[in-house]
């Protein structure tokens, strides 16, 4: 099975530093196979043998015992990425200020964020719910200060729990995937 793991919060402004191939063989030592990473911000690609949860409990494991601080992740077999973007609403690929992509760590109740979603107000931006994470479009660059995702998303007491993409990012990745063997 091959996976897609996305950390949060790594080697943002010299904090939470993370070397990616020390990352890998870390990984590697896990018995993963073909590791590798896209940008130094916590994108990595596995293959293992080992059930979605298996894989889960693995590298909450590692984490936990090689770093000092917490590093939410989310974790995905190439299937479900594949299946978020085979899914999207057609105003994904329209042209947008600004596109992200809030991926839901292993860890996170999904409840608390589309409660959220469901109860504010939202200002020139759109919303897509996925089935492992939400996809926020915003309209206009120029009102941006002004959106739900700018003004209340990083007051959430879920925001620590989820780790998010651009939109170029979430291609990038789904690109790598659709054309790995």
């Amino acid at each position: 099975m091959r996976y897609i793991l996305l950390l949060r919060g790594i080697n943002v402004g010299g904090k939470n530093k993370v070397v990616m191939s020390e990352l890998k063989a870390l990984l590697e030592g896990l018995n993963f196979q073909n590791v590798h990473s896209y940008i130094n911000s916590g994108n990595l690609f596995f293959s293992s043998m080992d059930t979605l949860d298996t894989c889960i409990c693995k590298i909450k494991d590692l984490l936990e015992r090689h770093y000092d601080f917490s590093i939410p992740f989310a974790l995905l077999t190439k299937e479900e990425y594949l299946k978020e973007k085979e899914n999207l609403p057609e105003w994904w690929n329209e042209e947008l200020a600004r596109r992200d992509v809030l991926f839901f760590s292993h860890q996170l109740d999904k409840s608390s964020i589309l409660e959220f979603l469901n109860k504010v107000n939202f200002h020139n931006e759109i919303v897509h719910i996925g089935n492992h994470a939400v996809f926020w479009g915003k309209f206009d660059e120029a009102e941006y200060l002004k959106t739900t995702y700018h003004k209340q998303l990083l007051k959430q007491n879920f925001y620590k729990m989820i780790t998010i993409r651009n939109g170029n990012t979430f291609e990038k990745i789904a690109q790598i995937l659709e054309t790995e063997k």
